[in-house]
Protein backbone atom coordinates (compact mmCIF):
# COMPACT_ATOMS: atom_id res chain seq x y z
CA UNK A 1 0.00 0.00 0.00
CA UNK A 2 1.21 3.03 -0.93
CA UNK A 3 1.94 5.51 2.14
CA UNK A 4 -0.49 8.59 2.88
CA UNK A 5 3.12 10.38 3.55
CA UNK A 6 4.07 10.06 -0.05
CA UNK A 7 5.31 9.56 -3.81
CA UNK A 8 7.61 7.14 -3.23
CA UNK A 9 10.43 7.32 -1.10
CA UNK A 10 12.13 9.57 -3.22
CA UNK A 11 9.49 12.78 -3.14
CA UNK A 12 7.39 11.26 -0.06
CA UNK A 13 8.57 13.46 2.79
CA UNK A 14 8.32 16.75 -0.06
CA UNK A 15 4.72 16.02 -1.48
CA UNK A 16 2.22 14.46 0.56
CA UNK A 17 -0.48 16.74 1.79
CA UNK A 18 -0.30 18.67 -2.03
CA UNK A 19 -1.80 17.35 -4.72
CA UNK A 20 -2.17 13.38 -3.66
CA UNK A 21 -2.24 12.44 -7.47
CA UNK A 22 -0.20 9.45 -6.88
CA UNK A 23 -2.32 6.47 -6.37
CA UNK A 24 -1.97 2.38 -5.78
CA UNK A 25 -2.37 0.19 -8.79
CA UNK A 26 -2.70 -3.43 -8.21
CA UNK A 27 -1.00 -3.44 -11.65
CA UNK A 28 -0.70 -1.03 -14.36
CA UNK A 29 -3.77 0.20 -16.30
CA UNK A 30 -3.99 -0.91 -20.06
CA UNK A 31 -7.01 0.66 -21.59
CA UNK A 32 -7.58 4.52 -20.55
CA UNK A 33 -10.17 5.68 -18.10
CA UNK A 34 -13.03 8.06 -18.65
CA UNK A 35 -11.57 11.13 -17.29
CA UNK A 36 -13.74 13.25 -19.79
CA UNK A 37 -16.38 12.92 -17.16
CA UNK A 38 -17.23 14.45 -13.75
CA UNK A 39 -15.73 11.79 -11.31
CA UNK A 40 -18.93 10.28 -9.03
CA UNK A 41 -19.28 8.07 -5.87
CA UNK A 42 -19.39 4.79 -7.53
CA UNK A 43 -21.05 3.49 -4.56
CA UNK A 44 -21.63 4.25 -0.23
CA UNK A 45 -18.58 4.87 1.40
CA UNK A 46 -17.29 2.22 4.07
CA UNK A 47 -16.12 2.83 7.49
CA UNK A 48 -14.91 -0.38 9.91
CA UNK A 49 -13.52 -1.01 12.83
CA UNK A 50 -10.40 -3.36 12.71
CA UNK A 51 -7.86 -4.19 16.06
CA UNK A 52 -6.47 -1.01 16.95
CA UNK A 53 -7.16 0.97 13.32
CA UNK A 54 -10.44 2.76 11.71
CA UNK A 55 -10.42 1.59 7.51
CA UNK A 56 -12.11 3.90 5.30
CA UNK A 57 -12.92 3.21 1.79
CA UNK A 58 -14.35 5.55 -0.88
CA UNK A 59 -15.70 3.77 -4.18
CA UNK A 60 -15.43 6.29 -7.48
CA UNK A 61 -16.16 6.04 -11.29
CA UNK A 62 -12.70 6.95 -11.83
CA UNK A 63 -9.68 7.78 -10.21
CA UNK A 64 -9.25 11.78 -9.59
CA UNK A 65 -6.16 13.56 -7.80
CA UNK A 66 -6.75 13.73 -3.93
CA UNK A 67 -4.84 14.64 -0.36
CA UNK A 68 -5.05 13.90 3.52
CA UNK A 69 -4.34 16.17 6.15
CA UNK A 70 -5.79 16.34 9.64
CA UNK A 71 -7.29 18.79 12.21
CA UNK A 72 -7.65 19.00 15.35
CA UNK A 73 -10.41 20.08 17.96
CA UNK A 74 -12.13 17.91 17.79
CA UNK A 75 -9.67 15.48 16.21
CA UNK A 76 -10.70 14.84 12.31
CA UNK A 77 -8.97 13.00 9.47
CA UNK A 78 -9.75 14.67 5.98
CA UNK A 79 -9.32 13.90 2.70
CA UNK A 80 -9.47 16.30 -0.19
CA UNK A 81 -10.68 15.14 -3.54
CA UNK A 82 -10.65 17.16 -6.49
CA UNK A 83 -13.63 17.44 -8.80
CA UNK A 84 -15.92 14.83 -7.14
CA UNK A 85 -19.57 14.54 -7.75
CA UNK A 86 -20.96 13.70 -4.07
CA UNK A 87 -24.36 13.04 -5.25
CA UNK A 88 -26.06 9.97 -3.61
CA UNK A 89 -24.30 10.73 -0.06
CA UNK A 90 -26.16 10.10 2.73
CA UNK A 91 -24.54 9.81 6.02
CA UNK A 92 -27.34 9.30 8.04
CA UNK A 93 -27.30 5.11 5.80
CA UNK A 94 -23.84 4.39 7.12
CA UNK A 95 -22.87 2.31 10.58
CA UNK A 96 -19.77 4.17 12.42
CA UNK A 97 -17.60 2.31 14.79
CA UNK A 98 -17.29 3.71 17.97
CA UNK A 99 -13.95 5.02 16.65
CA UNK A 100 -15.95 7.21 14.13
CA UNK A 101 -18.67 9.98 15.48
CA UNK A 102 -19.70 11.09 12.09
CA UNK A 103 -18.99 11.29 8.71
CA UNK A 104 -20.28 14.23 6.40
CA UNK A 105 -19.19 15.68 2.99
CA UNK A 106 -18.52 19.53 1.93
CA UNK A 107 -17.10 21.93 -0.50
CA UNK A 108 -13.38 22.53 0.47
CA UNK A 109 -12.70 25.75 -2.22
CA UNK A 110 -11.03 25.82 -5.00
CA UNK A 111 -12.88 22.98 -6.77
CA UNK A 112 -11.78 20.28 -4.45
CA UNK A 113 -14.57 18.29 -2.06
CA UNK A 114 -13.77 17.30 1.24
CA UNK A 115 -14.76 13.77 3.38
CA UNK A 116 -14.10 14.53 7.01
CA UNK A 117 -13.93 11.58 9.68
CA UNK A 118 -14.80 12.93 13.55
CA UNK A 119 -12.86 10.85 15.39
CA UNK A 120 -13.46 9.97 18.53
CA UNK A 121 -9.76 9.80 19.59
CA UNK A 122 -6.11 11.23 18.30
CA UNK A 123 -5.66 9.03 15.10
CA UNK A 124 -3.20 9.34 12.53
CA UNK A 125 -2.55 7.88 8.65
CA UNK A 126 -0.75 4.51 8.31
CA UNK A 127 -1.95 4.04 5.13
CA UNK A 128 -3.64 5.40 2.24
CA UNK A 129 -4.02 4.82 -1.22
CA UNK A 130 -6.06 4.60 -4.34
CA UNK A 131 -6.84 1.14 -6.60
CA UNK A 132 -7.63 1.40 -10.15
CA UNK A 133 -9.60 -0.96 -11.76
CA UNK A 134 -7.85 -0.80 -14.97
CA UNK A 135 -10.92 -2.96 -16.82
CA UNK A 136 -13.69 -1.01 -15.57
CA UNK A 137 -11.78 2.26 -15.03
CA UNK A 138 -13.27 2.58 -11.86
CA UNK A 139 -11.20 3.49 -8.31
CA UNK A 140 -11.26 3.06 -4.75
CA UNK A 141 -9.65 4.99 -1.89
CA UNK A 142 -8.66 3.28 0.98
CA UNK A 143 -7.16 5.14 4.29
CA UNK A 144 -6.12 3.09 7.59
CA UNK A 145 -6.20 5.23 10.71
CA UNK A 146 -4.16 4.29 13.77
CA UNK A 147 -4.36 5.56 17.47
CA UNK A 148 -1.89 8.14 17.88
CA UNK A 149 -0.78 10.12 21.08
CA UNK A 150 -2.26 13.73 21.56
CA UNK A 151 0.99 15.12 21.04
CA UNK A 152 1.98 13.18 17.82
CA UNK A 153 -1.98 13.93 16.44
CA UNK A 154 -1.14 17.59 16.80
CA UNK A 155 2.78 17.16 15.26
CA UNK A 156 1.13 15.27 12.61
CA UNK A 157 -1.70 17.73 12.33
CA UNK A 158 0.80 20.77 11.88
CA UNK A 159 3.13 18.71 9.23
CA UNK A 160 0.09 18.22 6.82
CA UNK A 161 -1.37 22.11 7.05
CA UNK A 162 1.85 22.88 6.55
CA UNK A 163 2.24 20.61 3.35
CA UNK A 164 4.82 18.75 4.59
CA UNK A 165 4.61 15.11 6.13
CA UNK A 166 6.12 13.58 8.83
CA UNK A 167 9.02 11.26 8.92
CA UNK A 168 7.30 7.69 8.49
CA UNK A 169 9.61 6.59 10.70
CA UNK A 170 7.84 8.26 13.77
CA UNK A 171 5.60 5.67 13.97
CA UNK A 172 7.38 2.75 12.97
CA UNK A 173 6.12 2.74 9.17
CA UNK A 174 8.54 2.29 6.74
CA UNK A 175 7.73 3.92 2.91
CA UNK A 176 8.66 0.91 -0.03
CA UNK A 177 11.52 1.89 -2.66
CA UNK A 178 10.91 0.43 -5.68
CA UNK A 179 14.71 -0.82 -7.44
CA UNK A 180 16.14 1.46 -9.33
CA UNK A 181 15.46 1.85 -12.93
CA UNK A 182 16.92 -0.86 -15.56
CA UNK A 183 16.65 -3.67 -12.36
CA UNK A 184 12.41 -4.04 -12.78
CA UNK A 185 10.23 -2.70 -15.90
CA UNK A 186 9.96 0.91 -16.42
CA UNK A 187 6.84 1.95 -16.49
CA UNK A 188 5.60 4.34 -19.54
CA UNK A 189 2.87 6.45 -19.57
CA UNK A 190 2.05 7.41 -23.47
CA UNK A 191 -0.55 10.46 -23.82
CA UNK A 192 -2.23 10.66 -27.28
CA UNK A 193 -2.73 14.00 -27.24
CA UNK A 194 -6.73 15.43 -27.79
CA UNK A 195 -9.80 12.83 -28.21
CA UNK A 196 -13.18 12.90 -28.11
CA UNK A 197 -14.86 15.84 -28.00
CA UNK A 198 -11.69 17.41 -28.65
CA UNK A 199 -9.90 16.31 -31.71
CA UNK A 200 -6.98 18.68 -31.88
CA UNK A 201 -5.43 20.09 -35.11
CA UNK A 202 -6.95 19.10 -38.54
CA UNK A 203 -6.30 18.96 -42.10
CA UNK A 204 -8.33 17.37 -44.97
CA UNK A 205 -9.28 14.11 -43.17
CA UNK A 206 -6.59 13.69 -40.92
CA UNK A 207 -6.76 14.96 -37.29
CA UNK A 208 -4.43 15.06 -35.05
CA UNK A 209 -6.63 13.28 -32.28
CA UNK A 210 -6.35 10.51 -34.77
CA UNK A 211 -3.09 10.09 -35.79
CA UNK A 212 -1.50 10.43 -32.50
CA UNK A 213 -3.56 7.71 -31.38
CA UNK A 214 -2.26 4.90 -33.75
CA UNK A 215 1.66 6.10 -33.07
CA UNK A 216 0.91 5.81 -29.47
CA UNK A 217 -0.10 1.92 -30.48
CA UNK A 218 2.75 1.49 -32.33
CA UNK A 219 4.94 2.69 -29.97
CA UNK A 220 3.25 0.85 -26.90
CA UNK A 221 3.73 -2.01 -29.18
CA UNK A 222 7.59 -1.62 -29.36
CA UNK A 223 8.44 -0.53 -26.31
CA UNK A 224 6.26 -3.41 -24.89
CA UNK A 225 7.84 -6.29 -27.19
CA UNK A 226 11.27 -5.29 -25.63
CA UNK A 227 10.37 -6.94 -22.32
CA UNK A 228 11.45 -4.47 -20.42
CA UNK A 229 8.69 -1.87 -20.01
CA UNK A 230 5.13 -1.57 -18.59
CA UNK A 231 3.02 0.92 -20.63
CA UNK A 232 -0.09 2.87 -20.03
CA UNK A 233 -2.14 4.58 -22.42
CA UNK A 234 -3.99 7.75 -21.12
CA UNK A 235 -6.42 7.01 -23.83
CA UNK A 236 -7.47 3.95 -26.24
CA UNK A 237 -9.89 5.35 -27.86
CA UNK A 238 -11.34 8.51 -29.12
CA UNK A 239 -12.07 9.97 -26.03
CA UNK A 240 -11.55 13.64 -24.33
CA UNK A 241 -9.19 13.32 -21.24
CA UNK A 242 -8.71 16.24 -19.17
CA UNK A 243 -5.02 17.75 -18.56
CA UNK A 244 -5.69 17.31 -14.94
CA UNK A 245 -6.64 13.52 -15.69
CA UNK A 246 -3.82 12.58 -17.86
CA UNK A 247 -1.69 13.74 -14.93
CA UNK A 248 -3.50 11.33 -12.76
CA UNK A 249 -3.08 8.52 -15.05
CA UNK A 250 0.20 9.01 -14.71
CA UNK A 251 0.33 9.03 -10.40
CA UNK A 252 -2.11 6.03 -11.33
CA UNK A 253 0.59 4.01 -12.74
CA UNK A 254 3.29 4.84 -10.28
CA UNK A 255 4.93 6.29 -13.59
CA UNK A 256 8.32 6.43 -14.53
CA UNK A 257 8.08 8.36 -17.43
CA UNK A 258 5.60 10.62 -19.32
CA UNK A 259 5.64 11.21 -23.01
CA UNK A 260 2.63 13.13 -24.37
CA UNK A 261 2.34 12.98 -28.31
CA UNK A 262 1.18 15.22 -30.66
CA UNK A 263 1.21 16.66 -34.18
CA UNK A 264 0.17 20.47 -33.93
CA UNK A 265 -0.70 23.27 -36.65
CA UNK A 266 0.92 26.63 -36.88
CA UNK A 267 -0.80 29.01 -39.28
CA UNK A 268 2.41 30.09 -41.30
CA UNK A 269 2.93 26.69 -41.70
CA UNK A 270 6.72 26.59 -41.43
CA UNK A 271 7.12 24.32 -38.63
CA UNK A 272 8.76 21.16 -39.86
CA UNK A 273 9.83 18.43 -38.17
CA UNK A 274 9.70 16.63 -34.79
CA UNK A 275 10.37 18.61 -31.51
CA UNK A 276 10.66 17.81 -27.77
CA UNK A 277 8.96 20.41 -25.23
CA UNK A 278 10.00 20.11 -21.52
CA UNK A 279 8.02 22.66 -18.41
CA UNK A 280 9.06 25.89 -18.54
CA UNK A 281 7.16 28.81 -16.79
CA UNK A 282 9.02 30.74 -19.99
CA UNK A 283 8.13 29.69 -23.52
CA UNK A 284 11.53 29.11 -26.09
CA UNK A 285 9.58 31.57 -28.32
CA UNK A 286 6.20 32.64 -29.38
CA UNK A 287 4.65 29.82 -31.04
CA UNK A 288 5.80 27.40 -28.34
CA UNK A 289 3.59 29.92 -26.07
CA UNK A 290 0.74 29.68 -28.57
CA UNK A 291 0.76 25.68 -28.74
CA UNK A 292 0.80 25.80 -24.81
CA UNK A 293 -2.25 28.35 -24.61
CA UNK A 294 -3.99 26.31 -27.45
CA UNK A 295 -3.48 22.97 -25.25
CA UNK A 296 -4.88 24.59 -21.92
CA UNK A 297 -8.00 26.15 -24.18
CA UNK A 298 -8.75 22.97 -25.67
CA UNK A 299 -9.64 21.26 -22.00
CA UNK A 300 -12.28 23.44 -21.64
CA UNK A 301 -13.96 21.91 -24.53
CA UNK A 302 -14.25 19.10 -21.90
CA UNK A 303 -15.73 21.31 -19.47
CA UNK A 304 -12.67 21.49 -17.23
CA UNK A 305 -10.66 24.54 -16.48
CA UNK A 306 -7.19 24.20 -14.57
CA UNK A 307 -7.17 28.08 -13.79
CA UNK A 308 -6.49 28.20 -10.14
CA UNK A 309 -5.54 24.32 -9.51
CA UNK A 310 -2.95 25.09 -7.62
CA UNK A 311 -2.91 27.01 -3.74
CA UNK A 312 0.26 28.86 -2.96
CA UNK A 313 1.47 26.09 -0.77
CA UNK A 314 1.25 23.15 -3.27
CA UNK A 315 2.95 25.47 -5.93
CA UNK A 316 6.21 25.91 -3.50
CA UNK A 317 6.17 22.07 -3.02
CA UNK A 318 5.85 20.98 -6.54
CA UNK A 319 8.43 23.38 -7.28
CA UNK A 320 10.82 21.52 -5.29
CA UNK A 321 9.81 18.48 -6.46
CA UNK A 322 10.21 19.43 -10.39
CA UNK A 323 13.90 20.70 -9.00
CA UNK A 324 14.50 16.85 -8.31
CA UNK A 325 13.23 15.55 -11.62
CA UNK A 326 14.10 18.44 -13.65
CA UNK A 327 17.68 16.74 -14.13
CA UNK A 328 16.04 13.86 -15.26
CA UNK A 329 13.87 15.29 -17.54
CA UNK A 330 16.46 17.73 -19.09
CA UNK A 331 18.11 14.25 -19.88
CA UNK A 332 15.49 12.73 -21.34
CA UNK A 333 14.97 15.58 -23.57
CA UNK A 334 18.68 15.60 -24.38
CA UNK A 335 18.50 11.55 -25.51
CA UNK A 336 15.61 11.93 -27.50
CA UNK A 337 16.74 14.83 -29.45
CA UNK A 338 20.51 12.89 -29.89
CA UNK A 339 18.14 10.00 -30.78
CA UNK A 340 16.12 10.90 -33.59
CA UNK A 341 18.70 12.91 -34.94
CA UNK A 342 20.99 9.78 -34.98
CA UNK A 343 18.06 8.12 -37.22
CA UNK A 344 18.10 10.85 -39.82
CA UNK A 345 14.79 11.54 -39.31
CA UNK A 346 13.44 15.28 -39.89
CA UNK A 347 13.51 17.79 -36.34
CA UNK A 348 12.46 20.82 -35.91
CA UNK A 349 15.49 23.80 -36.42
CA UNK A 350 15.00 24.13 -32.59
CA UNK A 351 14.61 20.49 -31.70
CA UNK A 352 14.59 21.20 -27.86
CA UNK A 353 11.68 23.82 -26.96
CA UNK A 354 10.17 24.89 -23.66
CA UNK A 355 6.73 26.24 -22.82
CA UNK A 356 3.87 26.38 -20.00
CA UNK A 357 2.04 22.87 -20.95
CA UNK A 358 -0.24 22.02 -17.75
CA UNK A 359 0.06 18.08 -19.31
CA UNK A 360 3.85 18.58 -17.99
CA UNK A 361 2.98 19.60 -14.78
CA UNK A 362 3.31 16.28 -12.48
CA UNK A 363 5.63 16.90 -10.22
CA UNK A 364 7.01 13.49 -9.50
CA UNK A 365 7.29 12.33 -13.01
CA UNK A 366 10.05 13.12 -15.51
CA UNK A 367 7.51 14.28 -18.73
CA UNK A 368 8.02 15.69 -21.97
CA UNK A 369 5.52 16.89 -25.05
CA UNK A 370 6.75 15.37 -28.64
CA UNK A 371 5.58 17.17 -31.53
CA UNK A 372 6.20 14.24 -33.46
CA UNK A 373 5.13 16.01 -36.74
CA UNK A 374 3.26 19.20 -37.81
CA UNK A 375 -0.08 18.75 -39.29
CA UNK A 376 0.47 22.09 -41.04
CA UNK A 377 3.83 20.82 -42.76
CA UNK A 378 2.71 19.03 -46.04
CA UNK A 379 5.71 17.21 -45.74
CA UNK A 380 5.36 16.11 -42.11
CA UNK A 381 1.68 15.17 -42.85
CA UNK A 382 2.61 12.85 -45.50
CA UNK A 383 5.35 11.24 -43.03
CA UNK A 384 2.86 11.02 -40.33
CA UNK A 385 0.70 9.23 -42.44
CA UNK A 386 3.40 6.76 -43.48
CA UNK A 387 3.62 3.62 -41.71
CA UNK A 388 7.12 2.94 -42.28
CA UNK A 389 8.02 6.12 -41.62
CA UNK A 390 6.40 6.31 -38.02
CA UNK A 391 7.94 2.60 -37.37
CA UNK A 392 11.50 4.57 -37.85
CA UNK A 393 10.03 7.58 -35.37
CA UNK A 394 8.91 4.73 -32.83
CA UNK A 395 12.47 2.65 -32.74
CA UNK A 396 14.22 6.16 -32.42
CA UNK A 397 12.54 6.76 -29.03
CA UNK A 398 12.33 3.35 -28.08
CA UNK A 399 16.64 3.77 -28.35
CA UNK A 400 16.21 7.37 -26.52
CA UNK A 401 14.53 5.67 -23.81
CA UNK A 402 16.56 2.90 -23.75
CA UNK A 403 19.24 5.67 -22.62
CA UNK A 404 17.94 7.26 -20.63
CA UNK A 405 16.43 4.52 -18.42
CA UNK A 406 20.36 2.98 -18.29
CA UNK A 407 21.37 6.43 -17.50
CA UNK A 408 18.94 7.66 -14.77
CA UNK A 409 19.21 4.25 -13.68
CA UNK A 410 22.80 4.28 -13.06
CA UNK A 411 22.38 7.75 -11.16
CA UNK A 412 19.15 6.12 -9.14
CA UNK A 413 22.21 2.92 -7.76
CA UNK A 414 24.84 5.60 -6.72
CA UNK A 415 22.25 7.99 -4.62
CA UNK A 416 21.42 4.98 -2.81
CA UNK A 417 24.95 3.81 -1.94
Amino acid sequence: MVRARGLGATFGRVLAGLLALVVLVAAPATRAQDFGALARLAGMPTVEAGWRSLSLGVPLTQPVPWRTRLMTDPPRAVVDFRTLDWTGFDAEALALPAAARALRVGNAGGGWSRLIVELARPMGFAEAGMVTDAEAGTATLSIRLVPVSEAEFARQAAALAAGDAPDPAADGISAPQRPPLGQRATVVVLDPGHGGVDPGAIHGNVSEAAIMLTFARELAEVLRRTGRYEVVMTRDGDTFVSLEGRITVAHSAQADLFLSLHADALEDGEAVGATVYTLSEEASDEASAVLAERHDRDDLLGGVDLSGTDDGVATVLMDLARARTGPATDQLARLLVAAIREADLPMHRHPWQQAVFSVLKSPSVPSALIEVGFLSSDRDRARLQDRRWRARMTRALLRGIDAWVAEEGARQTLSRR
